[in-house]
Order: structure tokens, then C-alpha cells, then sequence
């Protein structure tokens, strides 16, 4: 499928949680015009501890670099993972442009503020050794649910569960975590007087309107394996690589949501993506 722009982040090469086959399946099934990389695509925390490099994961940088000698605009925003690259902002490695942020326009007019999003964890920002430890805990999650899934496979158990985000969905301080985190990113895109901002850093994924703001989240691919793409008429869409890949459908034929989503007078009628589901702005 042919798309204006793809976003992805916490791909986290070097570890073993990165599911590089199906990131590699993801690129293979959509072209774009723009690649945005909203960090943490490296991940040189973990490499600390031990570096776990596969041929699929070297296959992941030699397809990006590929597709920014080929035309296609390739931009890095670090994370605080990969937190090194922040000090060449504005510099151009093998065609890809690393910013620290960028304002993406999209194809509706929507500006849209692309960051990684530790910015705005508190706990990386003040407690570093805290957010380290809680990475450890992540990629054992990460690990334990690897064996679940196989466990699941031979059990033949249709869908994809995952343990990490069955924790963050039931724990009240990771969903209180999450919630603010969205927050304080929704305040400070509208006093930056933009339409919404498109992140990462907490493996969430989500596209949510909110009052006239829209918070955008693209996951990862150590566990949810998510990304965001834009269409050509500036609708985003969230996609889980395990879904097949939908025929583009023009903007009136496409689905309503299911989930209710409130109505935003003052913005255009333009539409936001959820897997299959739109969610009319």
C-alpha cells in the first residue's frame, strides 16, 4: 500500500524483545513518501548490558537506509534510549535528517508535533536509575510473554495477547502513568497552538482526539508491533502488524468507529484511522 507517511519508534534494536521480521513484514507491505523514526530505534541502554544483533535486525537498517537513498525522507527523532543522537540535531546521516523534534504538516493542514516523549516522563527525566530498573522489568515481561505465545501457538489459541499490556491496562499507577502522560503532552501542544502531536517512549499505542487536540502514540515493536500511517488526504490510521493489510478506501466509504468520539465543530471533516475504524473529526 502506498501511503504519504509512515511513523514508528521503540523499534529497540540490539535487544531481544525487537521483533525485527515483522517490522521488516510492515516496511515490505507500505511505501511512503516520509519515514519518520520517533525514537528509541536503537536501543544503546540495553546494549550496555549485552548486545543482542540479529541478521533480521541489520536487515531493518540496511532497508532504511535503502529507502533514503531512494528518494524517500527519512528523519531520526531520538529517544532516550538512543539519547547520544541528540547531540547532531540538524545532522544528515546516509540521507537521514536527525531533529530533536520537528512540526510535520500533513496533507488536511494538521500540524502535528513529532518527539520521542521522554520529555514528559518525569521518572526518566529526574529518576534515571528508577526508569533503567523498570526497563529491566519491561523486557522480562517482554521475554515471559514470548514464551506465552508460543505456548499460545501450540495450544492453537487464535489473536495475540500480551502480558505487558494486560499490566498496563490493570496496574492503576501504569494507567494513571499513561494518562498523564498524555496530558501533559495534549497542554503543551495547544500552547504551542498545534493540532496535535505524534510520540512514543511509553509502548502505547493510540490515536485519541481530544478536544480539538489529537494525541497520537505508535507503540512499538517489541510488543504491540504498531505503527501510524498517514493516507494521502492527511488521514492517520493506527496498524497492528498482524492484521492484514486493508485496501485503500477513499474517505467517504471508510467505517465509522465504533467507540463514540466527540464532536469537533471548528476542525475539518477529516478522519482519523483506528485499525479498520474511523474516527470522523
Amino acid at each position: 500500500m502506498k501511503v504519504r507517511s509512515i511513523f514508528i519508534s521503540d523499534v529497540h534494536l540490539g535487544t531481544r524483545g525487537c521483533q525485527a521480521e515483522r517490522l521488516l513484514d510492515f516496511l515490505r507491505d507500505y511505501e511512503s513518501e516520509n519515514l519518520f523514526l520517533i525514537g528509541d530505534i536503537i536501543d544503546f541502554w540495553a546494549m550496555n548490558r549485552g548486545i543482542h544483533w540479529t541478521p533480521a535486525q541489520n536487515t531493518v537498517v540496511q532497508k532504511i537506509l535503502r529507502r533514503a537513498r531512494h528518494g524517500e525522507q527519512v528523519m531520526l527523532i531520538p529517544g532516550n534510549h538512543d539519547e547520544a543522537m541528540r547531540e547532531y540535531d540538524g545532522v544528515s546521516f546516509g540521507d537521514i535528517l536527525v531533529r530533536c523534534e520537528h512540526i510535520h504538516l500533513a496533507a488536511d493542514g494538521r500540524r502535528y508535533l513529532l518527539l520521542h516523549g521522554d520529555e514528559f516522563d518525569q521518572v526518566t527525566r529526574y529518576h534515571r536509575w528508577l526508569a533503567v530498573l523498570g526497563d529491566v522489568g519491561y523486557n522480562l515481561l517482554v521475554r515471559i510473554n514470548a514464551w506465552l505465545s508460543r505456548l499460545r501457538r501450540l495450544l492453537r489459541r487464535p489473536g495475540y495477547w500480551s502480558l505487558a499490556g494486560y499490566a498496563k491496562a490493570r496496574v492503576k499507577r501504569a494507567v494513571s502513568f499513561i494518562f498523564d502522560f498524555e496530558d501533559a503532552l495534549i497542554h503543551a501542544v495547544r500552547e504551542r497552538g498545534l493540532d496535535g502531536v505524534i510520540c512514543g517512549h511509553i509502548h502505547s499505542a493510540a490515536i485519541r482526539p481530544v478536544d480539538g487536540t489529537v494525541y497520537v502514540n505508535c507503540g512499538d515493536w517489541v510488543d504491540s508491533c504498531t505503527a501510524i500511517v498517514e493516507h494521502h488526504d492527511g488521514r492517520l490510521e493506527l496498524v497492528r502488524a498482524w492484521q492484514p493489510v486493508a485496501a485503500a478506501l477513499p474517505a467517504e466509504t471508510q467505517p465509522h468507529a465504533v467507540s463514540p468520539a466527540p464532536t469537533l465543530d471548528e476542525l475539518p471533516q477529516t478522519g482519523i484511522i483506528c485499525g479498520a475504524e474511523t474516527v470522523r473529526l
